[in-house]
């Protein structure tokens, strides 16, 4: 299921790309939030029950890594989104 942002829309649009392909969500998102907004999921579970979008969504766990060029392995639901920010799930 994909996140769908239901208030709060009036925020400045920020490009980024995601897994290569172009990518937009709002000033003050987080990665995992644009992400969602985008691809519907963070990444495929290595246990074979489906997709994932993140876990304890605070920086507690380690669910939502992703790779940003230049700055290497993030937290997703810890990082704010920049713009022109390359990020890649796997």
């Amino acid at each position: 299921m994909r996140l769908v942002r239901r208030a709060d829309t009036e925020r400045a649009r920020i490009l980024f790309s995601l897994d290569g392909a172009p990518a937009e969500a709002l000033a003050g998102d987080t990665l995992m939030t644009a992400i969602l907004t985008n691809a519907g999921h963070l990444r495929t579970s290595e246990f074979g029950d489906g997709t994932r979008a993140g876990f304890c969504w605070m920086g507690a766990c380690q669910d939502c890594f992703v790779w940003v060029e230049g700055l290497g392995r993030v937290r997703a639901c810890a990082t704010l989104l920049e713009p022109g920010m390359a990020v890649r799930r796997a």
